[in-house]
Parts: structure tokens; C-alpha cells; sequence
């Protein structure tokens, strides 16, 4: 049963005391063959990506792009304006003195890094995002303290609420909710 447009279903969320646990039930999870999951921790819990099989981020690259951007943009203008546009010899130095152009070069390069880092990462995590549908599972305010979550989303092509719900109370979940797209759909 996976998840069409009709389907007022998110996902099935459960919550977990602490940490190895969570672990332990993404783990068993992956291994069922569930792919379309995702999980919500106070804390950092080491392991949990791999667990989950998240793929590395692209965002370095994206960042290396940004800053060779940069780099190159203030080199190529910084020349363009001292050789082409306005050639002038100061105390009998080449018009292409690399070694004056670096401070812009630098500043540059930097601005265009952290500017490709905080906009790519915005848009790869798809922020900002005031509501989201795990949102209506019951206590998952304490994510940010104490509880664990994981959920397994509708999407799936292997989603069946009744054998996940099994899945996750035998791997020790305290609660299994399965929640709702929207607020204000029934349960």
C-alpha cells in the first residue's frame, strides 16, 4: 500500500526512549527493505546516516564551486580592469601584478564559498519549512529534548502500516503513530 495523492497517510512515526534504540530499530528497518525513512534526535547519534543509508552531501561541492567561482571572477576583473580597461604602470610594475590582486582575490573567493554553502543548503534541505507533517505526531515536541523518532513515510514502495507498526514496537518503540499529511485529516 504506498502512498498516492489521495492518500491523507504521511507515514508512521514511533518513539524511542534513547539513542541505541533508535539505532537499533533504524537498523532493522533498513533491513526490512525500507528506504523512504527519516529520523529526529535532541542529540547526534553516531551511525544513525548509515543506518538510514543517507547518501554523503553534495553541499562541499557545491561550496568548492562557489569559492573557485569566486576566485577566478575576481582574478579575471581585477585583469580586465588593470590590463584592458585602464592600463597604467605604477612604480614599474607589470599591469598584471598578481601579487596586489590577491587581498580581492581572497575576499572574494570567500564571500562566494559562504554564499553557495547557506543559499545551497537552503534549497538542498528545502528551507524554510513552517510545517511538516511529522509534526502532528503526538509528543514530538520533546525531539528537541529528549525523545528519539523515526519515522517511515507513506511513500514507500514497501509501506504497509500494519507490518511497520509491528517492526518498530518490536524494536522497543515507546509509541507508534501513524500520522496524517495534514493537521487536519483524521488519523
Amino acid at each position: 500500500m504506498s502512498s498516492s495523492p489521495t492518500n491523507p497517510i504521511f507515514g508512521t512515526v514511533a518513539e524511542f526512549a534513547d539513542g541505541e534504540t533508535l539505532l537499533a530499530a533504524a537498523h532493522d528497518v533498513r533491513k526490512a527493505g525500507y528506504t523512504a525513512t527519516d529520523a529526529f534526535s535532541p542529540i547526534p547519534v553516531h551511525g544513525l546516516t548509515d543506518a538510514l543509508g543517507i547518501r554523503r552531501s553534495r553541499l562541499a561541492s557545491l561550496v568548492f564551486i562557489g569559492g573557485l567561482t569566486g576566485c577566478l571572477g575576481a582574478l579575471a576583473f581585477q585583469y580586465v580592469v588593470s590590463v584592458d580597461f585602464y592600463p597604467h604602470v605604477v612604480s614599474g610594475r607589470p599591469l598584471f601584478s598578481w601579487q596586489s590582486f590577491v587581498p580581492v582575490t581572497f575576499e572574494l573567493t570567500i564571500l562566494l564559498s559562504a554564499f553557495a554553502a547557506v543559499f545551497g543548503m537552503l534549497i538542498r534541505n528545502r528551507l524554510p519549512e513552517p510545517y511538516h507533517p511529522v509534526f502532528n505526531t503526538p509528543n514530538f515536541d520533546r525531539a528537541t529534548t529528549d525523545s528519539f523518532f523515526l519515522c517511515v513515510q507513506a511513500t514507500d514502495p514497501k509501506y504497509d502500516a500494519a507490518a511497520i507498526k509491528t517492526l518498530l514496537e518490536q524494536a522497543g518503540a515507546v509509541a507508534v503513530t501513524e500520522v496524517a499529511k495534514h493537521a487536519d485529516d483524521p488519523e
